[in-house]
């Protein structure tokens, strides 16, 4: 019976575990939303394009004296702020990626988004997501690996995988 019930209480922790579907990422990483080196105005697609984001995950935006939109495709392409379809400037900025496909994001502050504070973030579809690629901390399944061990071992690569 104690057997039993272990190995459904294992199940439970594994599921659990590996049922956790969204990521906070920190734009910028260590850096946070600034203006980036004249010699690098690329930084942000690099950084977007170096992860995986899927619907469901967080990003979340660090800056000070600053702002952050979202905003249309030809906005961004034209640093255009006067309509942005999210705004904040508090300085701690959380925006839910509500759905698949395309993010564009702009500074506000003037002169910004013209030295590079821009950034384009993809969001994959169930599709996308299924096929692999790009990169996503998998470290809920290395936790489950270690606390369940053989039972949830094959569960894990699967999730990783």
């Amino acid at each position: 019976m104690a057997s039993n019930s272990m190995v459904l209480f294992l199940l439970f922790i594994s599921f659990s575990v590996l049922s956790v579907t969204s990521f906070e990422f920190q734009v910028g990483d260590t850096n946070g939303w600034v203006v980036p080196p004249s010699n690098d105005s690329k930084i942000y697609n690099d950084w977007a394009s170096e992860n995986r984001f899927q619907v469901g995950d967080t990003i979340h935006f660090k800056y000070k004296k600053d702002s952050v939109m979202e905003v249309t495709e030809s906005d961004y392409k034209k640093c255009n702020s006067t309509h942005p379809n999210f705004f904040s400037n508090t300085g701690d900025t959380l925006f839910k990626l509500d759905r698949s496909g395309p993010f564009y994001f702009i500074s506000g502050a003037s002169g910004h988004c013209s030295r590079g504070q821009k950034m384009i973030l993809k969001v994959m579809s169930d599709e996308d997501s299924q096929s692999g690629g790009g990169s996503r901390s998998s470290g809920s399944a290395a936790v489950a690996v270690m606390l369940c061990g053989g039972v949830v071992a094959p569960l894990a690569f699967s999730y990783m995988f």
